[in-house]
């Protein structure tokens, strides 16, 4: 079946292709999902004017992402937890805690979901390299430094 995304798909496409499926794929997961449409006649004019526009806005977002890289990349974040003395933590630092403690420091907004902690999540005191993912096409390493509070 002829389709045309509405969404970047991995492994299928970007917003505005127009793209050939398994028919139940389309109809019973895709096109429900409001991530295609079916390709009529006038799919292809659709679909250009789909590209381009999220071709724009691709280059905008890549471009505030590359930015957010040269503020983070250079600077450590510093969370403080609760720790025994042998420098394990009491819980553990996770994400959502990563995410917030850059929006402290650095005011920059980044959702828990582009940060990827090893191990999903922190237990030691110390230094730690996390893994922001803003872009699809940019990811960038994030020292956290985790103290005894």
């Amino acid at each position: 079946m002829k389709i045309v995304l509405h969404d970047r798909i991995t492994g299928l496409g970007n917003r505005g292709d127009v793209v050939i499926v398994a028919d139940g794929y389309a109809r019973n997961f895709l096109i429900p999902a409001g991530k295609a449409s079916m390709a009529a006649a006038g799919a292809e004019a659709q679909a250009a004017q789909m590209k381009r526009t999220w071709e724009v806005q691709n280059t905008k977002d890549r471009a505030g992402a590359e930015e957010m890289a040269k503020a983070l990349v250079a600077r450590p974040i510093s969370i403080s937890a609760r720790a025994s003395a042998e420098g394990k933590l009491f819980g553990s630092v996770s994400s959502s805690d990563v995410a917030e403690a850059i929006s402290d420091q650095a005011g920059i907004e980044i959702d828990r979901k582009m940060i990827e902690v090893e191990d999903s999540s922190i237990k030691e005191v110390g230094s730690h390299m996390v893994t922001v993912k803003p872009h699809p096409d940019v990811q960038f390493p994030v020292t956290v430094e985790v103290t005894a509070a």
